[in-house]
């Protein structure tokens, strides 16, 4: 039976999260920074890899680190910070027409493509930087909502196309919710920090296609991938890593916490939300948790059978975050077991406490294997997971850390 005391109000427990937190700060800050622009790759042990282009998602993901650990009073994160401003402007943007290329090397732009998935993150890191005082925060969100309502947005659809050559030429068909998602995740967070109400209205939109219409038809899986027209596409067929064919549980818990939230900085309006945030979490835990050996599936069938039987570190990380907004924002009894479950896998299976940082991709044996990725290189997934448990479930985690630290001591 399980203790009454949430772990989130146990102070043990708390100060493991801040120990998890605080080493991977460290694992990434003192080793992924590229003097000359951007962050290396870093593999299996933490070393870098030069050679490696520098991704716009990754550059991205960084400010928003960074800015987490600047509102966290942490030294040495305004450094971060300032460097990947300064590379996602010097380097990733598109001077002469506009946007942001997917990745640059030494020579200068390598991959010129404009890709919804890559600019949504700009948002966000633009939106976590204002919020952390940053001076350049300003132009970025300008520049970035600019192009975004320029290229990206499809005012009929209510929700954002995927992908475009440098020259703005669009190259496929495809439309994804992947790229919304985190789109979703970047307006609520520009609307916190500009308080523009038209960012809050294109999440609302995002969710309302993608989960009220899409989920909702889908017995409250995810469709993963469309026509032009927003139709759900089944047959689509794509990559395993960020375009993969079937629904993926990850997905439908990362929306878990994002509806609660929508539905939160909403004045909670919008009543079907929490209601989907509880379906969404009980069908991916139902069919994505294999019992065994533990851990969510990557990919479900569209029947619901397991398709890629393997393990990625950044489903169990959304599924913390999940449990946590359930159980705070719903008191959802189930909360706290599952998140309980999510955190000994994560401890058994991902923390690499040898190496540092955390494993990326497990085998069905639970094996570490390389994967989709080379090494370790993503520090947000890992950093949301450990941080969002500490602090409340009303708005985006730069927010609710802002909120906190600006109560007076006691």
């Amino acid at each position: 039976m399980l203790n009454a005391a949430p772990w989130t109000a146990r102070a043990p427990h708390r100060r493991w999260l801040e120990t998890q937190a605080d080493a991977l700060m460290s694992f990434y800050e003192t080793r992924s920074m590229d003097p000359h622009g951007g962050f290396y790759l870093l593999d299996d042990a933490g070393r870098p890899t030069p050679d490696a282009a520098r991704l716009l998602h990754l550059t991205a993901r960084m400010a928003h680190c960074a800015a987490i650990g600047v509102l966290r009073g942490r030294p040495g994160a305004q450094n971060l910070l300032d460097h990947a401003m300064a590379s996602i402007w010097t380097h990733h943007r598109d001077t002469g027409k506009g946007g942001y290329f997917w990745s640059f090397d030494a020579r200068g732009p390598r991959e010129r493509e404009k890709l919804a998935y890559g600019h949504g993150f700009v948002l966000l890191a633009g939106a976590s930087a204002k919020v952390a005082g940053h001076p350049d925060a300003d132009r970025l969100i300008a520049d970035i909502s600019q192009v975004l309502t320029d290229r990206f947005w499809e005012k009929d659809a209510g929700a954002f196309a995927e992908e475009f050559r440098d020259d703005w030429a669009p190259f496929s068909f495809y439309r994804g919710q992947n790229a919304n998602m985190h789109m979703t995740e970047a307006l609520m967070a520009a609307f916190e920090a500009t308080g523009e109400a038209e960012y809050l209205a294109r999440a609302e939109s995002v969710a309302d296609l993608i989960l009220r219409r899409g989920a909702g038809a889908a017995d409250w899986r995810v469709p993963e991938h469309y026509r032009e027209d927003w139709s759900v596409d089944l047959d689509y067929r794509g990559s395993d890593m960020f375009r993969p064919y079937g629904y993926t549980p990850g997905h439908a818990l990362e929306w878990t916490r994002l509806a609660l939230q929508l539905w939160a900085l909403g004045g909670k309006r919008l009543g079907w939300l929490p209601d989907a945030a509880q379906a969404l979490f009980a069908q991916a835990v139902a069919q994505g948790w294999e019992e065994t050996r533990g851990g969510l599936y990557y990919t479900l069938e569209y029947d619901g059978k397991a398709r890629v039987r393997d393990r990625l570190w950044w489903p169990v990380c959304e599924g913390v975050a999940a449990a946590h907004f359930l159980g705070r924002a719903r008191d959802e009894a189930s909360a706290e077991r599952w998140y309980r479950k999510f955190w000994n896998f994560a401890a058994a299976h991902f923390v690499d406490p040898e190496r540092g940082g955390w494993r990326h991709h497990l085998d069905e044996e639970l094996r570490p294997i390389p994967g989709y990725f080379h090494g370790k290189p993503d520090l947000y997934h890992a950093l949301q997971a450990c941080l969002i448990p500490l602090y409340g479930v009303s708005g985006s985690l730069t927010r609710e850390i802002a909120l906190a630290e600006a109560q007076p001591a006691p």
